[in-house]
């Protein structure tokens, strides 16, 4: 459930781009501001009932990376005490962009039941071309080292939603494919989203409702395709992920926005 849920809080949109210089991976930020922190609540479905089983957490800082201003922005995921007992989840990604939302750095620490997993990904844009040096482990064995080097844009799964949350959905059309190239530790491959249109979405505390633009994630297997999570953004130009419908091999989960603070748009999304 770990990997399913961190991916799918981050995948908001994105449309592959043609990339033949570092300028044009980037993008105008009109979504947040430093300091900025998201928080979720977890929940899974056992035999018609559903169960909190966790928190997810995200926080977006102004700093510096290598000499240069830069966004820091890190996804925690923690499963409580009671969940532990079925399913451990330790989970902390963090990722770099410059100003304008170029990739510089991403790293992913993931512990799930008894198994570590750690990923890198370092950028950089020589000769007009997208270089990426990958390296991955698990529970601490030998390094596995690769590279990746493309005429089109990547991004790891943080600094995709960064910059995803400025698109102008409103040229979007329902049923949509949304074409993106995605950097992790192991390898580099294209991805796949669908957009649905718009729906008024009611939020599990039965209070809170949102005007919301839905997304599906879609991967191939043998050739069929299924949908892996079916996600809700906010029709405004903050485009919050406040909840996500995933499909999993063991069942099904949720997460559901509990708080926003530091957001630099009013949530004219938020209908009640």
């Amino acid at each position: 459930m770990k990997r399913k849920i961190l991916a799918y809080l981050l995948l908001l949109a994105g449309i592959a781009v043609s990339a033949p210089s570092k300028a044009q991976c980037g993008s105008d930020n009109t979504a947040f501001q430093s300091g900025e922190m998201l928080t979720y609540d977890l929940y899974f479905n056992w035999k018609f009932v559903w169960f909190k089983v966790g928190t997810a957490s995200m926080n977006t800082t102004r700093t510096s990376f290598r000499g240069q201003s830069a966004y820091r922005s890190y996804l925690i995921t923690r499963t409580s005490a009671k969940a532990d007992k079925y399913f451990t989840m330790r989970d902390t990604l963090i990722s770099y962009t410059d100003l304008n939302l170029v990739p510089l750095y991403y790293q992913k620490r993931a512990f799930e039941g008894k198994s570590l997993r750690c990923e890198d990904v370092w950028y950089s844009y020589p000769n007009g071309q997208c270089s990426l040096k990958m390296k991955y482990s698990r529970n601490n064995g030998e390094p596995e080292l690769r590279s990746h080097e493309s005429k089109y844009c990547a991004y790891d799964m943080i600094s995709m939603m960064m910059r995803a949350r400025s698109f102008d959905a409103s040229q979007f059309k329902v049923g949509q494919r949304i074409n993106f190239l995605m950097a992790e530790g192991r390898r580099c491959e294209w991805r796949q989203l669908i957009y649905h249109g718009k729906k008024r979405l009611k939020m599990k505390d039965g209070n809170s409702v949102y005007n919301t633009l839905v997304f599906s994630y879609v991967e191939k297997e043998d050739g069929k395709e299924r949908e892996i999570v079916r996600f809700y953004v906010t029709d405004d130009k903050n485009h919050l992920p406040v909840c996500l419908d995933l499909n999993l091999n063991f069942g099904s989960a949720k997460a559901y926005l509990r708080g926003a603070k530091g957001m630099r748009n009013s949530v004219e999304a938020r209908v009640k």
